[in-house]
C-alpha cells in the first residue's frame, strides 16, 4: 500500500550561515544558473510526502535567487526576523504542515515517515535522517555492561526515538490545527530555539525521531556531488532538446559553441555562451555554467563548473566542483576553504565516483534465465500445487487431531526472514503446546545444540500428536501455501528468525540470497555430533548457495522423501 501524507504546505527554508557570511559552496550553487535550477529540483524531490499540499522556498533576499521551477514558489526573506507562510485552510488534526531545512537534501520513505507521524503522538516532531538507520546496515548488540552479544542487521528503513534537537532538524512537522497557537501571526521565526520556546509556552507536546534515509550536505562539495550523481531531471518549463552534435542534453541553446570533434555524452546542463573546443570531452551527469570556455582535448566528467571558468587544453576534471566568481565575488575552491577558514569538505580524489548510497548489497544473483533465475521458481509452484491438491482430503483430519489433542490454534505461525531479509509468516501445523516458548527458557540448561538453536531428546513442549506430525514431517505441509506465493521454495536454507542470522554476517547474507525451503542440504546431511551442529548449519547453508543447481535440488529431494518413507516406517 503506497500512502500519501496529508501535507497541506512544505516549507523549505534556506537558513544564512552561522557566522552570518552566507559565501560557501551551498549559496553558490543557489546564486548560479544552471546550478540553482538543478539544485532546487533536487530539494525538491527529497520533499516528496505525496501528491498534496504546495511547496514554498524560503531564501535570504541578499542571495538573489531566482527560482525557475513551478512547483516551488519563491518566498524572499529579510534579515533573520520571520519567514512569511501565508494563509491556511480550515484543517483536521490527522494534517501536517512540514518544515525543511533547505541545507539538507535529507530523503526518507513516505511509507516509513506515515507510519512515524502516525505512530508518535505529539503536536510538533522534530525529524533527523539518519543513513545508519537504513536497510542493509548493521548495528551491532551489546550487552548491559557494553559486550558485543551479536550484529543486528536492518531489511527496511527503521526509526527510533531522539533527544529533541536545538538546531534546525533535517524535517520538522507541526500539526496545522495547532499552528495557529504557535504561530499565530503566521510568520515562522528563522531561530529554532525561539519555536521550541513558543511551542513549550503554549503546552505543546513535542518529540524528536531518527529515521533512515540519504542525507546529502549541499554546503560541501561531497554532498553537491552525491545529489549530482542521483541524475539531473528538467521541469517543463526547461524542456531539454538533444544537441545534433552530440549526444548530450542542454538545458540552454544561446550562444553555445560546441566544436564539431567535441564529444558530449549522458545528460548535461549547459549554460549561456559555453564554448566547447576541438576534442574536448565532457560526461554526464555534469553542469556547465554561463560564460565557459572548455578549450582543446580537455575532459569533464561527472563536475560541476561555476561561471566564467577556463578549463586549458587537455585538463582533466573529474568529480570535482569548480566555483567561479559569482556577481562580482571571488568563491573559493572548497579544497582550500571559504573566506571565513571553514573547510567545506574533504577533497575528492582523481577517479572517485560518487554515487547514491542505497547500502552494501552483498547478496549473491544469478542470471534471469538460469535454473536458480527463472526454472526454479516453476518447479516450486508445479511442486507446490501437486502436493497441496494431494494432501487436501487429509488436511481437515489433520486439523481436527491437533485441536483435539491440545488447546490452542491449529496452525503456529512464526515470523522469519526470506528472501534478502523480508519477513515473512512461516505456517506449520502446531505440534508444540501452548506457551512453548516460555518454557524454552527453562529448559535452556539441558539444550543440546549450539548456536543460536534450541534442542532437547524428548522435548516436553511437544504434544503426542505433535511428536508423530514431526517425526512423519507433515506438520510441514501448510508450508507449501508459501512456496506457491513465492516467500519459500521446496529446497533452500532453513526459515530462521532474524535472532539466528545476527551470529555470522558472511553466512547470513549467502543463505538470504535465496528463497528458505521446507527441505535443504543441511536438514539432509548434518550429523547431531555435539557442538558442531551450527557449524554445519554455517557450511551447508554456504555449500548450496555456492553450488546451487538442478542436480543438487533433486538430489536432496530424493534424500529427504527417503528419510520421511524411514521415518514415517518407524512409527509403526
Amino acid at each position: 500500500m503506497t500512502f500519501v501524507l496529508n501535507v497541506p504546505m512544505k516549507v523549505l527554508v534556506i537558513h544564512r550561515d552561522n557566522n552570518g557570511s552566507g559565501h560557501g559552496v551551498f549559496r553558490f550553487a543557489l546564486s548560479t544558473e544552471p546550478v540553482s535550477s538543478f539544485v532546487l529540483d533536487g530539494l525538491g524531490r527529497s520533499l516528496c510526502w505525496g501528491l498534496k499540499g504546495r511547496t514554498f522556498c524560503a531564501v535570504p533576499e541578499e542571495w538573489g535567487v531566482e527560482l525557475r521551477t513551478a512547483s516551488i514558489e519563491l518566498v524572499p526573506y529579510a534579515n533573520d526576523v520571520v519567514i512569511g507562510l501565508g494563509r491556511l485552510p480550515k484543517t483536521k488534526r490527522d494534517l501536517w504542515c512540514a518544515v525543511s531545512n533547505g541545507r539538507f537534501a535529507a530523503q526518507v520513505n513516505v511509507d516509513l515517515m506515515q507510519r512515524v507521524l502516525t505512530d508518535v503522538q505529539a503536536d510538533v516532531i522534530a525529524v533527523t535522517v539518519d543513513p545508519q538507520l537504513r536497510a542493509h546496515r548493521d548495528r551491532v548488540r551489546l550487552t548491559t555492561h557494553g559486550n558485543v552479544a551479536g550484529l543486528c542487521r536492518l531489511y527496511a528503513d527503521s526509526a527510533e526515538p531522539a533527544p529533541f534537537p536545538t538546531h534546525w532538524p533535517h524535517h520538522l512537522f507541526i500539526r496545522t490545527d495547532v499552528l495557529e497557537r504557535v504561530l499565530p501571526d503566521r510568520h515562522l521565526p528563522e531561530s529554532f530555539s525561539v519555536l521550541s520556546d513558543m511551542c513549550r509556552s503554549n503546552g505543546l507536546t513535542m518529540r524528536a525521531v531518527c529515521v533512515g534515509g540519504t542525507v546529502r550536505d549541499l554546503d560541501t562539495e561531497e554532498g553537491l556531488l552525491g545529489l549530482l550523481a542521483t541524475g539531473i531531471s528538467f521541469s517543463p518549463i526547461t524542456s531539454p532538446d538533444r544537441n545534433h552534435k552530440s549526444r548530450g542534453w542542454i538545458l540552454q541553446k544561446d550562444a553555445i559553441t560546441v566544436s564539431d570533434s567535441a564529444k558530449l555524452s549522458g545528460k548535461i546542463l549547459l549554460g549561456q555562451n559555453v564554448s566547447i573546443g576541438e576534442n574536448a570531452i565532457v560526461v554526464g551527469p555534469a553542469i556547465i555554467g554561463n560564460d565557459v570556455r572548455i578549450e582543446q582535448g580537455a575532459v569533464i566528467r561527472a563536475s560541476i563548473v561555476g561561471p566564467r571558468v577556463l578549463i586549458p587544453r587537455n585538463h582533466v576534471l573529474q568529480n570535482r566542483v569548480l566555483i567561479g566568481p559569482v556577481r562580482g565575488r571571488r568563491i573559493m575552491h572548497p579544497e582550500s576553504g571559504s573566506r571565513s577558514g571553514r573547510s567545506h569538505s574533504r577533497p575528492i580524489a582523481d577517479g572517485e565516483i560518487v554515487r547514491e548510497d542505497s547500502g552494501p548489497n552483498s547478496f549473491r544473483t544469478w542470471p534471469k534465465l538460469s535454473y536458480p533465475g527463472c526454472f526454479k521458481r516453476i518447479a516450486d509452484i508445479i511442486t507446490a500445487v501437486t502436493v497441496l491438491i494431494f494432501f487436501a482430503p487429509f488436511l481437515p483430519v489433520i486439523a481436527l487431531a491437533v485441536k483435539l489433542n491440545s488447546r490452542g490454534p491449529v496452525f503456529f505461525k512464526d515470523r522469519r526472514q526470506g528472501l534478502h531479509g523480508k519477513t515473512f509468516e512461516c505456517l506449520k501445523f502446531r505440534t508444540m503446546l501452548v506457551g512453548a516458548d516460555q518454557m524454552q527458557e527453562k529448559l535452556r540448561v539441558v539444550n543440546q545444540a549450539d548456536g543460536p538453536q534450541f534442542k532437547v531428546a524428548d522435548d516436553p513442549r511437544v504434544s503426542a500428536v505433535g511428536r508423530f506430525l514431526r517425526n512423519t514431517y507433515i506438520d510441514e505441509i501448510p508450508q507449501f501455501v508459501n512456496v506457491l506465493s513465492g516467500r519459500m521454495s521446496v529446497v533452500g536454507p532453513r526459515p530462521s528468525p532474524e535472532v539466528e542470522n545476527t551470529l555470522c554476517a558472511p553466512w547470513r547474507d549467502a543463505r538470504l540470497s535465496v528463497r528458505p525451503g521446507i527441505t535443504g542440504l543441511w536438514q539432509v546431511c548434518r550429523t547431531r555430533q555435539p557442538m558442531k551442529d551450527f557449524q554445519e548449519w554455517i557450511h551447508y547453508d554456504i555449500k548450496y548457495v555456492r553450488d546451487l543447481s538442478l542436480k543438487l535440488d533433486l538430489w536432496i529431494c530424493w534424500r529427504t522423501v527417503r528419510q520421511m518413507l524411514e521415518s514415517f516406517a518407524r512409527q509403526f
